[in-house]
């Protein structure tokens, strides 16, 4: 059967940008359906606004505590209106810089504005306005994204609900700010808006906040982020509004000028289609396999919309992997066992590999080695010293799972990432010359931990006895000090900004 073309990818954002770039650049014959602007969520509604606005919420709280730096602070006053303006003109100039229509045209890519709806397996109608046609295609990658879930709590029709869709439309700065959700956007935002000058409540029904990460290191974030101002109330769900108040379940009223919902995201499938193209879906997206292949085996889906990472990096990496399977007939699978991560609070907090969690339930004995901020001379000249370096390793310093609680947290998650990739281990990382002062020497100190557990009692005495060494050693005892052998979970965390230490479990 004849197709008008090779590969139509459905949806203009992260993951459907870079599925149509590469197969145009492989020579596919490729068209992109998007219904909005291309650059998706991140671009307009994501990564992008959001971190225009942690920078100007940075510097505002670096104004107001300017005197740490021996400057004179200035009060906190902020017109939300000129902010705004700033972040909507930096999501243009980031969309007319990379995501236009012409940027992929000229790679060999059709674009259609348009609405995609599948009609039969190879083929979709897309509508726009009042017009239709219908495109056929050998091969489909399906890239739709998500959408902020909604809430139903009584009440709520009469409150207006901000989303992380809407949030960047106010232009003035909510008094009381009332945030629904303790995962990245709501952390994210909470301490944005603060730090702009409003009174934020976060209430989450989790015992914790950002639940997917460390234990400890969120649980000093939420300590950090408390001792900001910002009102978090745990293990706690609103049951209703009631004129202008939002009711919690302990019966209080938490006023509000401003709602945020941030309590997850539904997939963009309602409007596809699916069953006539034979795609299975479910609550979080399109169920695919590990080479990004749905259940019918011509379609493909990635970012988002396929409910496993919902970060634009693994859009990214996922899309590579469609194409290449779809096109190349090269088997690739998605890389599960390295995806890093970063909630760009203040300090950030950045993750790779697996937690102790995960290591407990499987029964994997690791150690634990913690390098704090607050021992890192860059951090220390930057008045920066509030984090700490975790690293999970085994016994021969495989890594098998970092997280990063400080300034820079997302730069420096990618140095081991790349280790973990390639199996290098935590020796290699200590024996590797870091650049001094910088923070990026922190993850040279924290790997200089393994390697000094291997430097033992017995080893010492021999190198004294072969080369005729005539000194006491004392040095040992202090460079393996603190040491802790401990395999309970409270015991662990209570020492969690000592200095630098090992833990070990069994």
């Amino acid at each position: 059967m004849s197709y008008t073309y090779d590969m139509l990818v459905i949806g203009g954002g992260a993951a459907g940008l870079t599925a149509a770039g590469m197969s145009a650049v492989l020579g596919a014959k490729t068209v992109l359906i998007e219904a909005n602007l291309l650059g998706g969520d991140c671009t307009w509604h994501g990564c992008v606004p959001s971190k225009s606005l942690l920078k100007a919420a940075k510097i505002a709280h670096e104004l107001r505590h300017a005197s740490r730096y021996g400057l004179t602070a200035t009060p906190n006053e902020h017109d939300l209106g000129r902010v705004m303006a700033r972040v909507k003109a930096i999501r243009q100039h980031v969309y007319e810089d990379a995501d236009a229509p012409p940027h992929f045209e000229k790679l060999g890519v059709e674009v259609i504005m348009g609405q995609a709806r599948f009609i039969s397996p190879h083929t979709v109608e897309v509508s726009n306005g009042g017009s239709a046609q219908h495109l056929s295609a050998k091969r489909f990658v399906i890239a739709t994204g998500t959408a902020p879930r909604r809430l139903e709590i009584p009440g709520s029709q009469d409150v207006k609900l901000l989303t992380n869709e809407t949030i960047f439309d106010l232009d003035q700065l909510p008094k009381r700010l009332l945030v629904i959700g303790a995962g990245p956007i709501g952390v994210e935002m909470a301490q944005a808006f603060h730090r702009l000058g409003s009174d934020v409540t976060v209430v989450t029904s989790s015992g914790r906040i950002l639940p997917r990460d460390d234990a400890e290191l969120s649980t000093l974030l939420l300590e950090h982020l408390r001792g900001e101002g910002i009102r978090i109330l745990l293990n706690t769900e609103i049951k209703a509004f009631d004129r202008g108040a939002a009711i919690s379940t302990d019966g209080e009223r938490l006023s509000a000028d401003a709602v945020l919902v941030a309590v997850g995201r539904t997939p963009n499938v309602g409007s596809l289609n699916l069953p006539a193209a034979g795609v299975q879906f479910n609550n979080k997206g399109v169920v695919v396999d590990s080479r990004c292949r749905s259940s019918a085996r011509h379609v493909y889906a990635a970012g988002d919309v396929a409910g496993r990472y919902l970060f634009t990096h693994m859009a990214e990496h996922m899309a590579k992997i469609a194409v290449t399977n779809a096109l190349l007939r090269f088997p690739s699978s998605i890389d599960e066992r390295h995806v890093p991560w970063t909630t760009f609070s203040d300090p950030e907090l950045a993750h790779v590999g697996r937690n102790e969690d995960d290591l407990r339930r499987d029964g994997v004995r690791y150690s634990v080695f913690r390098f704090p901020y607050s021992q890192l001379d860059r951090a220390i000249t930057d008045s920066e010293t509030t984090g700490l370096i975790k690293v999970l390793a085994n016994r021969w310093g495989r890594i098998l799972g970092v997280t990063i609680l400080g300034a820079h947290a997302g730069e420096l998650i990618g140095e081991y990432a790349v280790a973990m990739k390639n199996g290098i281990r935590l020796d290699k990382v200590s024996s590797t010359i870091h650049p001094y002062p910088t923070f990026g020497m922190g993850n040279r100190r924290a790997a200089d931990l393994f390697v000094t557990t291997k430097f033992t009692p017995a080893m010492a005495r021999l190198i004294r006895w072969v080369f005729r060494l005539r000194g006491e050693n004392r040095a040992l005892p202090a460079l393996n000090q603190p040491l802790a052998v401990d395999a309970t979970p409270d015991r662990e965390r209570s020492t969690g900004m000592n200095p630098a230490e090992k833990t070990i479990h069994e």
